[in-house]
């Protein structure tokens, strides 16, 4: 019988500008664990992605995250009080709503182009 026992699954993210991407994640409230050679490891809560110094617009533009959070009205409150729209160039963010798929989110683009879904289950 094989181990197939999983310790780790991490996405890259691109970013435009590494250095402004990796402030704008811990304004979001990530921390870097570790950072070289043009790659840093975002974490938040145990769940973690990689930063990456690479970028292609037609691939970021293009490119999803999803995070499931117990209140999306503080994470909403956070957005709005950290000033990620005014501070960072090209970033938008939507106000929580319900959408047809059952899930509250917030819609959230970071530096790059990376539409971020900030999502709550309803009730």
């Amino acid at each position: 019988m094989h181990n197939l026992k999983v310790s780790a699954l991490r996405v890259f993210v691109p970013s435009k500008d590494h250095d402004v991407s990796t402030r704008f994640y811990e304004d979001m409230g990530f921390e870097t664990v570790w950072s070289g050679h043009g790659v840093s490891e975002m974490r938040i809560e145990g769940y973690s992605f990689y930063l990456q110094n690479y970028y292609q617009k037609e691939w970021a533009d293009n490119f999803m995250m999803h995070l499931k959070v117990a209140d999306l009205d503080a994470w909403w409150e956070h957005i709005v009080e950290k000033d990620l729209a005014g501070r960072y160039e090209g970033v938008r963010a939507t106000a929580p709503k319900v959408y047809p798929w059952g899930l509250r989110e917030i819609n959230l683009i970071d530096p790059a182009g990376v539409l971020w879904h900030i999502a709550q289950d309803p009730g």
